[in-house]
């Protein structure tokens, strides 16, 4: 049913935590709304996001605007192509030969192109926290 309104309508359904006391069934709500969020701008969430399942994406979830914003900001230098480059690179863990074969791209492409975004970034990939900065980056940017 939810692949059907997606499908339809364009949208996911979130599903927030149970709670014991209906005094606290806003929070659940809240993170039913939350997680509809990143569904619809993660598509590996979709159609039916549980609040519980989201890992890391929970607290992206939660941060304002401006946060978000600022976030984003790292990888702005970034064109859409070499966003979803790096991207898939670090969801795959930094594997470059199974990031290279989902993007259909040779591994000498991906290398170039995981260069480039280090330059435009000023980040260097290799490094841990600056993994970790573009990553959160890259997440931000598609919740915005």
């Amino acid at each position: 049913v939810a692949r059907t309104v997606q499908a339809a309508y364009g949208t996911a359904a979130g599903i927030g935590d149970p709670r014991e006391d209906p005094a606290d069934a806003w929070l659940s709500w809240r993170e039913a709304r939350q997680a509809l969020r990143v569904a619809e701008s993660f598509p590996r969430h979709a159609p039916i996001a549980r609040w519980a399942e989201l890992g890391a994406h929970r607290l992206l979830a939660r941060l304002g605007g401006d946060d978000l914003r600022e976030l984003a900001e790292t990888v702005a230098a970034l064109d859409p192509e070499l966003a979803r480059t790096v991207e898939v690179y670090l969801d795959l863990g930094g594997h470059a030969q199974k990031a290279a074969a989902e993007l259909g791209i040779h591994r000498q492409t991906l290398y170039y192109r995981l260069s480039k975004a280090g330059r435009l970034t000023g980040r260097d990939l290799s490094d841990g926290d600056d993994r970790l900065t573009v990553h959160l980056g890259l997440k931000a940017a598609r919740l915005r």
